[in-house]
């Protein structure tokens, strides 16, 4: 459930989506992805701010960045061509 939580924010990005429309978009209920938007916020890869009455979720670019750069350094020995993934997937 994080990894298609995280998908569908880095589609979304960089604008993010409101959490009722993040739980709709997953069809999860409010309270299991309020669960798993909390630990990725304490991952630090998921960022929130309040618009009005709705709360907005989003990529937090500086720590994916890292992240990628860290599974890309460490997981493919320092080859991006070994971690090819879809066309049009950033890595």
């Amino acid at each position: 459930m994080r990894l298609q939580v995280f998908r569908a924010l880095i589609r979304e990005s960089p604008t993010g989506l409101p959490a009722g429309e993040l739980a709709a978009a997953l069809d999860t209920p409010a309270n299991t992805l309020s669960f798993h938007l909390k630990e990725l916020s304490h991952a630090q890869l998921v960022t929130s701010r309040r618009e009005g009455r709705s709360v907005v979720y989003s990529i937090a670019n500086p720590a994916v960045k890292e992240l990628l750069a860290y599974l890309v350094e460490d997981c493919c020995q320092g080859r991006p061509e070994l971690c090819e993934t879809k066309p049009g997937i950033c890595c």
